[in-house]
């Protein structure tokens, strides 16, 4: 069971279609937020339009599964936070998407939205609660902000991620949280594309130009992961006892 992860692809369509040439060769693709771009001159409701023609071609190719990023959200909810609301609507066939929850090999994964506020946020601490009690071997998140204090939220200045984050991986402990979120941690100094906390492994492919995104390849069966993008690689086993962890590239691990 291989499962590829991206993340903060803001619209770049060569890596859209890198995905789609691509997507089959994995029994699951993940793409963990910021699909569209709020920068572009183009408007959010034409690149949706655009982007959901590419979610149905990946979804025809593989199972696909989407959670949302701070620069996908096209609505405002009852109370008044930023919610994406075409992602919930396009789910159709092999996509699932914000709020889903999917069983893999017995692994379960939960796709976490993007949260805005307290209400949303709250949601999102529900969700993981449902989940929590489930029965599974494996208990993987899709939460597009990693967590904060780690490397894999450095920008090369401060540390750009969510704290709440942080509390909900030391409660409910799972074993894998793939985020994106901040471009450049995984290439600048101090920053990575790995932590672990406890005994969750965290990771952030990054963001790069081109025709293919920086990307994580997981293969639950050998429980390890491996990290490609233009500048670097790397490899984890992540069957390891919990214990001191150096982070590659930065001073210490752990947040």
């Amino acid at each position: 069971m291989k499962i590829l992860f991206v993340a903060d692809l803001h619209y770049a369509l060569k890596q859209f279609d890198w995905l789609a040439a691509n997507v089959a060769h994995y029994d699951l693709a993940v793409i963990g937020g910021d699909l569209l771009d709020l920068g572009s001159v183009l408007d959010l409701e034409v690149q949706i339009v655009v982007v959901e023609k590419y979610l149905n071609r990946l979804r025809e190719r593989t199972r696909l599964l989407v959670s949302s990023g701070n620069h996908d959200c096209n609505a405002r909810s009852a109370a008044n936070e930023s919610i994406c609301h075409w992602l919930r609507e396009a789910k159709a066939g092999q996509l699932f998407v914000d709020g889903d929850s999917v069983e893999v090999a017995g692994s379960l994964i939960t796709i976490c939205p993007w949260w805005d506020g307290p209400v949303s946020r709250a949601e999102v601490e529900k969700q993981l609660e449902r989940d929590a009690a489930r029965p599974k071997d494996k208990w993987i998140w899709i939460h597009h902000a990693p967590p904060d204090r780690s490397p894999v939220s450095w920008t090369g200045k401060k540390f750009g991620g969510d704290e709440f984050l942080v509390d909900w991986i030391r409660r409910f402990e799972p074993d894998v949280v793939l985020s994106g979120h901040i471009h450049n941690a995984p290439f600048v100094s101090q920053g990575s594309w790995i932590d672990r906390i406890g005994k969750t492994w965290v990771f952030n492919p990054g963001k790069q130009l081109g025709a293919s995104p920086a990307c994580l390849v997981f293969d639950l069966e050998q429980m390890s992961i491996t990290w490609d993008s233009q500048e670097d690689q790397g490899r984890q086993q992540l069957n390891l006892p919990v214990g001191p962890f150096t982070v590659p590239g930065a001073a210490a691990g752990g947040a």
